[in-house]
């Protein structure tokens, strides 16, 4: 009697936790885009602007020579 009492206490506790999970999660707002809150959050950052540089470089380093202008 003892071990069934202590599993019902247990699964109590547990019942208790996933309903309290689940409140959470229901309270949560879902509208919110996580890609939303990062676009433009290191845009103003010297290394980012660094980066954006060197991948400009990059890029105009490897256009093809235009025939016609040769």
């Amino acid at each position: 009697m003892l071990d069934e009492t202590r599993i019902e206490q247990r699964l109590a506790t547990i019942e208790h936790t996933v309903a309290e999970l689940k409140r959470r999660i229901d309270s949560t707002p879902t509208d919110n885009n996580w890609l939303d809150k990062v676009i433009g959050s290191i845009s103003d950052e010297p290394a980012f602007l660094e980066a954006l540089e060197y991948g400009k470089l990059l890029r105009y380093a490897e256009e093809p020579i235009d025939e016609a202008s040769e």
